[in-house]
């Protein structure tokens, strides 16, 4: 196992398909002595889910923190929202209800 630094941005995390624990190879295993900077692929083969125990069988890759969520084919859906970042939405929806609500207060200032 390899533990060096490397780019968060290009390491994929993996979900527990069980529980939905995520492994971020960033911050590794401390439950099962796994060190930050080791990428899934290299975990042992013996290697299970620090929360329910689930084999490394039942992870599915999520890809690198900061990608779009949801599925690579979706993301040409939905007029170019499904491709935006989790944080990118929350700008996106947060900003739309912050607009709407000085849209809404701006109705006071009519006489």
């Amino acid at each position: 196992m390899s533990t060096q630094t490397v780019d968060p941005k290009t390491l994929d995390r993996y979900e527990c398909g069980a529980c939905g624990y995520i492994y971020e190879p960033v911050k590794g295993d401390d439950k099962h002595q796994v060190a930050p900077g080791v990428p899934f692929e290299e975990l042992p083969q013996d290697w299970r889910c620090p929360v329910c125990g689930a084999p490394i069988a039942r992870f599915q890759n999520m890809g690198p923190v900061g990608n779009p969520s949801g599925f690579k084919q979706n993301m040409g859906y939905g007029l170019g929202v499904n491709a935006l970042t989790p944080g990118q939405k929350n700008i996106l929806i947060f900003g739309g209800l912050a607009l709407a609500g000085l849209f809404f207060l701006s109705f006071y200032g009519l006489q």
